[in-house]
């Protein structure tokens, strides 16, 4: 937005292209190397065509770029989450590789006949675009000229060198310590690695990066296709066998697997492992809306059942918990849950933004209750997460409860004008919003 902002020739046509692109009005966005294009819905029935141009990386900036991200481990799990953390574009820049694009890197165009540059609909296209790389650092990528799924083959072939060198290194230096040490390689039992299973498990949460350090002491394997498959424990009838209750058993064991499957294909392509977080520990209830949360409907349905019985919860409240977790993990679970007190500056920078998406229309009234931004006429609200994003809520005309309703917003406008979107287009009308 800066190097959008910078380059304008009128502030005027920025504000109405925010506004188009918060009121719903850029439909799907193309993105190719080096071009984005979008119909963008004007003032008249038939949208226009808008593009957006980004200069693209040479051969020569890519091969730096990738150097420097292949030397951290952090941003490659970083951009495997759909990251792209400060430090990141601080050491693309130390490499002398400008990543986000400056003054001079776009050339926004459009089919409508506005002179202006850009013109509204353009840049309302490249005010949705930086949405979008909010939730997906490989657009920015893909518009600097190379896709995901190029970039991670190169990312994985540059670990696979290093690690080669580290290996062989590590096999010199330990013949060179048993040939120093007996006169004679392979005459010393090599020392154990790793962990027994007792401490692992005994091991406190505070101890977490400590123990990773020591269990990745060695080259780790590379992970298999798919997750191993547990043993079956259940009995032919279904029932539970002996005191154990073997298919909550079985239930646990592949999710367990699942999810070790998950970090090893992380892991092993890293070169700092231990630098690289774990995945989030989480309470008991937490993780049973994990597993109810589950895409695979026929495992889903089951855990959904087990944990209505041990929370003596009821489908309403299991179904809204689910949601939130689809919607957000345990931020999207806390922001349901647990309503909370933002600060003063959380709450000015939401003023502020509401204030400029509502300058150019009529906004509707809304009140504010703790880190909940609710428009009572229009049954819709904004709730602010503990991790600084906008999750949008609807309400039940019928009973009143407030439902999770779409994906998080970083911006509070942007989160309440889809709803307002959805909603108007769920009753046919389109036009402008009414408090």
């Amino acid at each position: 937005m800066d190097a959008l902002e910078t380059t304008s020739m009128d502030a005027a046509r920025l504000t109405r292209g925010r506004t188009y692109a918060r009121r719903g009005a850029v439909e799907d966005i193309t993105v190719t190397p080096g071009l984005a294009t979008a119909k963008v819905q004007g003032s008249r029935p038939r949208p226009y065509t808008s593009t957006v141009e980004v200069k693209q990386l040479s051969d020569a900036d890519w091969d730096r770029l990738l150097t420097a991200v292949a030397a951290r481990a952090a941003h490659i799990a970083a951009l495997l989450d759909k990251d792209m953390p400060p430090e990141l574009l601080d050491d693309a820049k130390a490499a002398g590789v400008r990543l986000l694009p400056a003054a001079g890197d776009l050339s926004p165009e459009c089919s409508c006949p506005d002179w202006g540059w850009p013109c509204k609909h353009a840049s309302a296209l490249c005010y949705q675009i930086a949405r979008l790389l909010d939730t997906d650092p490989f657009v920015l990528l893909l518009l600097r000229g190379r896709g995901e799924q190029e970039l991670m083959e190169e990312l994985r072939t540059r670990n696979a060198a290093v690690a080669a060198v580290t290996a062989a290194a590590a096999t010199t230096a330990t013949a060179t310590a048993h040939d120093s040490g007996s006169g004679r390689l392979g005459t010393e039992t090599p020392s154990a690695v790793g962990v027994s299973a007792v401490e692992a498990f005994s091991a406190a949460p505070s101890g977490t990066a400590a123990l990773l350090a020591s269990i990745t002491a060695f080259e780790i394997p590379a992970a298999s296709g798919v997750p191993g498959q547990p043993p079956v424990l259940a009995a032919a009838t279904g029932e539970a066998v002996g005191t154990i209750d073997a298919i909550a058993l079985e239930r646990l064991v592949a999710d367990t697997a699942g999810r070790a499957h998950t970090l090893l294909t992380l892991y092993s392509g890293l070169d700092e492992p231990a630098a690289t977080p774990l995945i989030p520990q989480l309470t008991t209830w937490q993780d049973a809306v994990r597993m109810a949360a589950d895409e695979d409907e026929a495992v889903s349905e089951e855990v959904f059942e087990r944990v209505l019985f041990a929370y003596d919860l009821g489908d309403v409240q299991m179904a809204m918990s689910i949601l939130a977790w689809r919607q957000g993990g345990t931020a999207g679970l806390s922001t349901l849950e647990t309503p909370w007190a933002p600060t003063a500056a959380d709450k000015a920078r939401a003023r502020q933004s509401l204030d400029d998406w509502t300058a150019d229309g009529d906004p509707p009234t809304l009140r504010l209750w703790r880190n909940r931004w609710t428009a009572e006429a229009e049954g819709v609200q904004v709730r602010l997460g503990t991790d600084h994003r906008w999750y949008p809520y609807r309400r039940d005309p019928e009973d009143g409860t407030w439902w999770p309703h779409g994906v998080p917003e970083h911006d509070p406008a942007s989160a309440l004008a889809t709803l307002l979107t959805d909603a108007d287009r769920a009753t046919g009308h389109l036009g402008r919003i009414r408090p």
